[in-house]
């Protein structure tokens, strides 16, 4: 009797606990379960009147709010305050910088999916379509990456002054001072469709509106400023760029050892109160060709000229590089892109104070000003141009494993290349879902920090995988550079994304998880906050409700990983969507991910509560958990992007991959930490709560794969969708032309050749070769000239689309002369090579 007690008590602890019930409620039914006990056991009277007395004493301290915050929450938050790690001014300001979208729902345990299905989708408007259709796509025509990365080394003057006159540098600069006016979409559309065309074009036009000046005059400036530079800017007579990367400091920027120093100098004449600035900077895209340097540097003041504080921080300031002393390096060849990069420095360069952006009074806010942008700025960028670069890689090696055959065979139809092609298409749907999804929420209003270092960790190293399977499927075609190599140099590029904005290391290991932990917690931050008020009472106040919540949370989120775990989370509720439910193919797929959540929110609090600060310096760990809660963010963009495309039948192999990629590397990632974790006994609690019944996810299945494979080699919507507004040559003879056209000539001549074998079946015709069906064919009047001419195109764009270009024996430093590999055919582009 007492154990059927026991466990009915540790079912309704354990249901208690799943629906968060209140205090009072769970206080009362503890008391019913000891009334129980007391009554089947037996218990004398007097240990039942010390019990209960016990017991009720401490219900009634929990319960009684003044009781519990003097007798219980003030030693804790005393002891809280004694352990809590201290924090840099420049870790508070990252904390602090952004905001809390989506990922705070997926930390907290119970996302509100009908929150995500609400989220507006992004739409261009008139004006923003059209200078993608007509403006984007012209430059695009004009910009050949070949030439540009391997004869100019630059843009051609052409595309420069096309980019400037039509106000490509000027798309996020509002029209009152001349600008384009765009969304943070229309800002991602253009860089993704450059980025199908032209490595050093999309750089050109992406970083001014990115991380730069005229993002951080547009929040900081002082009105002048403003007047004076953004519509300059935005006619392209001012060319920028931000200079914030040193030799010694490149991922940790805060520690920049450039730095200004408080003094009175000479200006127009006159004396008045300045800087003199010394600084050393490298990387700085657009540095060699830009009229206006923003600068970031760490700003002291010893003759205590503006106040009392020396130190006053990392400071943002607009400099002129035709100004006395400013030194602009020779470039940089990152890896044979040629956008313009290299380094800058100065020597006790002397400018006024007004050349700060924002004035004087914005003097060492540069470091929130940085991250603030950053937040925004690596939201778009980066996941725009990378999602662009795998377009270009999906349509045209899927084309091209179409029309390149072996032993009689499409490529693109033996399993041992399907597996990668699958890999290229899954990847790309979710990072153009996440592309969307994300430039969206900055239209919002939005600046998610921890978001845009998913996107920009994730997007980057998912497009590194499809360039790396479009290479291994290229084979040869791939590795000999060339006109008509269309990938070879998004190979050689692709670790710059990788490397750019926070180095993808560092953004896993530190600032996903690590920044996530406290920033998007429900209450982690609010315990944070409320120990370093300086109020006492009302510090105590605040300390007690978010700590009473916490603790509830956690209990909660136990629970639900636990039953969730044990039912398949087969139970959950699924989203209303304003009465439209949702697709029936992913309802589970809600329901597993809300069990992701749980199981993340629990195994993150053990985490925090176990290891405290030192959990920051657990990277791998820190790292892990940053995948989990990434997994969840990409898989939340494929669920929306599936609904906000109207449930595509056809792409459903493509959002069920990407789920189940996702699901089965959160699952890795949860059991990674859980292996490593130090407090052995919680990584067994941590184990049966979380997977009470073993591994249920599994890699995306063979049959998935085939299905996604088939997508990418044939002609259609799907393809079509999933490559959408990326740029296509008008032409067959460039190289991506070339496979448009022969895989419509290609797909074509299949259904004749299975005319032809059926016919040769059927002993209707003679012959062991398609071209020797064909020649019988046409003897018997079976087949007309339209099919051998036919099949003549076919073979000639095959032959055009394997082709891989030669060079002189000096590679044309002699003649500057490259010809085709094509017997008899001599090629007309030519080449320098430096």
């Amino acid at each position: 009797m007492v154990w059927l007690i026991v466990l009915a008590m540790f079912a309704a602890g354990l249901a208690a606990a799943y629906v968060a019930a209140p205090l009072w409620l769970v206080s009362t039914g503890a008391l019913a379960f000891l009334g129980a006990i007391a009554y089947t056991g037996g218990w004398p009277p007097w240990l039942v009147l010390a019990v209960f007395a016990i017991a009720g004493l401490k219900i009634v301290l929990l319960n009684v709010g003044p009781l519990r915050r003097a007798l219980v929450m003030q030693p804790i938050l005393a002891l809280y305050r004694r352990m809590l790690p201290p924090m840099s001014d420049t870790e508070r300001v990252a904390l602090e910088a952004g905001t809390v979208w989506w990922e705070g729902e997926l930390f907290r345990g119970r996302p509100d999916w009908d929150r995500l299905l609400a989220y507006p989708q992004p739409h261009l408007t008139a004006e923003e379509q059209h200078f993608l259709d007509v403006d984007t796509e012209e430059l695009c025509r004009m910009s050949d990456d070949w030439e540009t990365s391997h004869v100019l080394y630059d843009l051609p003057p052409a595309v420069w002054d096309y980019i400037k006159q039509r106000g490509f540098l000027g798309m996020i600069i509002p029209k009152e001072y001349g600008g384009k006016g765009f969304s943070a979409w229309a800002h991602s559309a253009v860089v993704h469709k450059l980025a199908t065309r032209c490595s050093a074009a999309t750089v050109t036009v992406m970083v001014p509106n990115s991380l730069g000046p005229a993002e951080l005059l547009l929040q900081y400036g002082t009105p002048a400023q403003k007047l004076h530079y953004l519509p300059r800017l935005a006619r392209g007579e001012e060319i920028p760029c931000f200079a914030l990367t040193s030799p010694h400091a490149g991922s940790d920027a805060a520690s920049i050892p450039d730095y200004g120093v408080i003094c009175k100098g000479q200006w127009g004449g006159r004396e008045v109160l300045g800087m003199r600035v010394t600084w050393d900077k490298r990387y700085i895209t657009l540095g060699p060709v830009a009229t206006l340097l923003g600068l970031a540097f760490r700003l002291y003041d010893p003759d205590h000229l503006l106040g009392e504080t020396e130190d006053l921080g990392i400071t943002c300031a607009l400099v002129p590089t035709s100004h006395p002393g400013v030194n602009i390096g020779r470039r940089h060849l990152p890896l044979n892109a040629v956008f313009q990069n290299g380094p800058n420095w100065g020597r006790e360069v002397f400018m006024p104070l007004d050349w700060i952006i924002g004035g004087p009074a914005m003097a060492g806010q540069g470091w929130r000003m940085l991250m603030e942008c950053l937040a925004a700025g690596r939201s778009i960028s980066l996941p725009a141009s990378t999602t662009g670069m795998a377009k270009l890689a999906v349509r045209a090696v899927g084309g091209y494993a179409r029309v390149r055959q072996q032993f009689k065979t499409a490529i693109g139809k033996f399993e041992g290349v399907q597996e990668p092609l699958a890999r290229m298409g899954g990847n790309l749907y979710l990072m153009d879902a996440v592309r969307k999804m994300t430039a969206g929420a900055v239209d919002q209003g939005e600046k998610p920090s921890v978001v845009s270092a998913i996107a920009k960790y994730h997007v980057t190293e998912r497009a590194r995988q499809v360039v790396n399977d479009g290479m291994d499927i290229l084979g040869g075609k791939g590795i000999c550079l060339g006109p008509s190599n269309f990938l070879g140099r998004a190979y050689q590029q692709v670790p710059v994304s990788i490397t750019v904005e926070g180095a993808n290391i560092l953004t896993r290991s530190l600032i996903i998880f690590g920044q996530g932990a406290i920033r998007c917690h429900p209450y982690v931050l609010r315990e944070m906050r409320a120990a370093s008020a300086e109020d006492t009472r009302a510090a105590l106040r605040e300390f007690d409700a978010a700590l009473c919540g916490h603790v509830a949370y956690v209990f909660s989120n136990a629970a639900r990983a636990f039953v969730m775990g044990l039912t398949g989370s087969h139970y959950v509720g699924l989203p209303d969507n304003g009465g439209q439910g949702v697709a029936p193919q992913t309802r589970r797929y809600y329901q597993q991910l809300t069990r992701f959540s749980a199981a993340f929110a629990f195994i993150a609090d053990i985490a925090m509560l176990s290891m405290g600060g030192d959990l920051k310096r657990k990277e791998k760990l820190s790292a892990r958990m940053g995948d989990v809660l990434s997994m969840m963010y990409l898989a939340s963009c494929c669920l929306k992007r599936f609904e906000d495309e109207h449930r595509q039948e056809q792409d459903l192999p493509l959002l069920q991959w990407a789920i189940w990629d996702c699901m089965f590397a959160a699952q890795n990632a949860l059991e990674g930490v859980i292996s490593n974790f130090p407090v052995r006994a919680l990584a067994k609690l941590l184990k049966w709560t979380l997977f009470p019944l073993g591994r249920p996810y599994t890699v995306p299945a063979d049959q998935l794969g085939e299905q996604v494979a088939q997508m990418l080699i044939a002609p259609g919507s799907a393809r079509d969708r999933l490559t959408a507004d990326m740029y296509l040559p008008h032409n067959d003879s460039e190289a991506v032309g070339a496979i448009e056209a022969a895989l419509a000539a290609t797909v074509e001549a299949e259904a004749l050749e299975a005319r032809l074998r059926a016919a040769h079946k059927e002993g209707r015709i003679s012959g062991r070769t398609p071209a020797e069906w064909l020649n019988s064919a046409l003897a018997a009047g079976i087949a007309s000239a339209e099919d051998a001419a036919l099949f003549a195109r076919r073979d000639e764009l095959r032959n055009r689309v394997i082709r891989v270009d030669d060079f002189a024996q000096d590679f044309g430093r002699a003649e500057h002369q490259v010809r085709s590999d094509e017997p008899g055919r001599a090629g007309n582009a030519r080449v320098a090579v430096g």
